[in-house]
């Protein structure tokens, strides 16, 4: 979940995470390096006892990039405190698969290996012949009782054909039957001072005419340096389009998935042969060509479009919050700056659609997945720790990030209340938004526990500024859409080794890039049919469309079975 990352005040927003994407930040020391770690403890942090070293101890490597301080305040607990185990972590440089191949080409890891759930991973793993397989701990509840109470669908799905499980899972939701509906983040945005200013109300925003109304109204004011607002923002370098798209009905999430499909009855639309995909564009051309649309969107880079969301061009905004800056409004004290304005509203009615696609697929299942080497001479440390650290609390996730209750946090009413930090020196370094700073008092592994839907820290924490509170009631409120719903198997089939999917994805991406692009700047409604037509032709002959599809009913058959 890329989402929990975010949660983390903004400081350390946009960690890879997420769902199920993979980036982190690199900065720092990297490689494991013990960087300024007699800093560390000369802050007045957990006591450290190098000439006892801990009967218990491994390497972990994580499969991305981090900036690594191997003496921060927290491996010092882990190590002198609970649970008793010397984690020492490694980072990765570059790109993620190919340092893989390379370790793995090399004599393998140490100790422990953590990855994103990867299926290209996986594979490496266990063709590696340099991992073990992990099944019997599982089973084990008197020496590893929260090994054991993984719940057993998660474990069943990792199972190969031989019956063996390849690596520990978590970040997974300890309840899959009620689980965390992670961050809600995409959505229809307005600026409620232009709507004010043009005189309609959230209200008349329900439907499609009625946005058209406030977009055109909005065209006709200036922004503060005096130039015409931008009506619509949008950017679709990161795909910003697709909620626009979920307006009209068409799933545009999965749960790792190879594609978006819509259950229907007994059969499966694909996402281009929805006929609310068409529809979409259709509309998104209309009004591009009244000049309701950033003429930009296609073009324009992050940056540049998060400074105009900062100079407080645009009227409106449509696509997920964490890409037009979430900064706008959690760095203001209240309504001094057009980010203050900014807020979500529900998917506006389109004729014939009786629900919004899905944006978000909650897939409780494990995002990450940590192999253990067969020539590992700390096993029973890495079982040990993790045991400790996939306690099925509802804390227990903010724990392995920031530390028991009561050293360096507390609950500031009642437990699974709202809480606060404590300490004033992990306060200052835990929320500095500088790595090398969180690298002092924190790896931030989180991705090694687990959550719940009982309690989520970041919905519940303390607030510096009350712009910031904005953050969580936007995706709490933003969850209440229609446009989220728990995983499916559809949701999550996969593509085969050689198969149609691995092979034709990037070139079906690149035809969708392609054509966008062309349908929403056609000229006419004649450039617009024709530039479809093209464009599903495209599908067929360049990414072989129905080949794709008669693959995917195949896994999708093929893993019910």
């Amino acid at each position: 979940m890329k989402l929990k990352s975010k949660g983390i005040k903004s400081a350390m927003a946009l960690t890879l995470a997420a769902t199920l994407s993979l980036a982190a930040g690199c900065s720092g020391s990297n490689n494991g390096n013990e960087a300024s770690g007699d800093k560390v403890a000369a802050t007045g942090g957990a006591v450290t006892n190098a000439s006892s070293p801990p009967e218990f101890k491994f390497k972990l490597w994580l499969g991305w990039s981090a900036t690594v301080n191997n003496n921060s305040l927290l491996q010092q607990y882990w190590k002198t405190e609970e649970p008793g185990v010397d984690v020492q972590i490694e980072a990765t440089q570059g790109d993620a698969i190919t340092a893989l191949n390379l370790k793995m080409n090399t004599g393998g890891f140490d100790d422990a290996a953590l990855f994103g759930r990867n299926q290209v991973v996986d594979n490496a793993m266990k063709r590696s012949n340099l991992v073990q397989p992990l099944e019997q701990y599982f089973n084990m509840p008197d020496k590893y009782p929260n090994l054991a109470a993984i719940p057993k669908e998660y474990l069943d799905q990792m199972k190969d054909d031989d019956g063996h499980i390849w690596s520990i899972p978590s970040y997974f939701d300890t309840n899959p039957s009620d689980p965390f509906p992670g961050w809600s983040s995409n959505a229809w945005f307005i600026r409620t001072d232009i709507l004010q200013k043009v005189g309609m109300t959230e209200n008349d925003l329900k439907t499609l005419s009625g946005v058209e109304t406030y977009l055109e109204k909005a065209s006709k004011l200036k922004d503060e340096s005096g130039k015409p607002l931008l009506p619509l923002g949008m950017l679709m370098d990161a795909n910003e389009e697709n909620v626009v798209l979920a307006a009209f009905g068409v799933p545009v999430a999965t749960a790792g998935g190879v594609t978006p499909v819509k259950k229907d009855g007994n059969s499966f639309i694909f996402e281009y042969d929805n006929p609310g995909f068409k529809a979409a564009y259709q509309w998104m051309n209309s009004i591009y060509r009244k000049g309701l649309i950033d003429p930009e969107a296609v073009t324009d880079k992050s940056e540049r479009y998060k400074e105009k969301n900062k100079s407080g061009r645009y009227a409106m905004n449509i696509g997920n919050f964490w890409d037009f800056d979430q900064y706008l409004w959690e760095q203001l004290d209240g309504p001094t700056g057009p980010g203050w304005f900014y807020e979500p509203i529900p998917f506006p009615q389109v004729d014939g659609v009786s629900q919004p696609g899905e944006t978000q697929i909650i897939n409780p299942y494990p995002a990450y997945d940590t192999y253990i080497s067969k020539n590992t001479k700390n096993l029973d440390a890495i079982l040990k720790f993790y045991d400790w650290a996939l306690t099925p609390k509802p804390e227990q996730d903010h724990v392995v990030g920031n530390g028991p209750v009561g050293k360096y946090w507390d609950w500031d009413d009642q437990p699974y209340g709202k809480w606060r930090y404590t300490d004033p020196h992990f306060k200052e370094m835990r929320t500095s938004g500088d790595a090398a700073k969180i690298a002092q008092v924190t790896p931030d592994v989180w991705q090694i526990s687990n959550y719940s839907n009982k309690w989520y820290p970041w919905f519940t924490n303390e607030n510096t500024h009350p712009g910031e509170e904005k953050t969580a009631k936007f995706s709490q409120t933003i969850s209440k859409f229609g446009a989220t719903r728990v995983a499916e198997n559809y949701d999550l089939v996969k593509p085969k080794t050689g198969g149609a999917w691995e092979k034709y994805k990037p070139e079906l991406d690149a035809v969708y890039k392609e054509y966008r692009a062309k349908l929403l700047m056609a000229k006419d409604d004649a450039a617009f049919e024709k530039t479809w037509n093209d464009f599903t032709s495209a599908l067929e002959k360049r990414a072989h469309w129905s080949d794709l599809k008669q693959e995917w009913n195949e896994l999708y058959q093929a893993m019910n079975k």
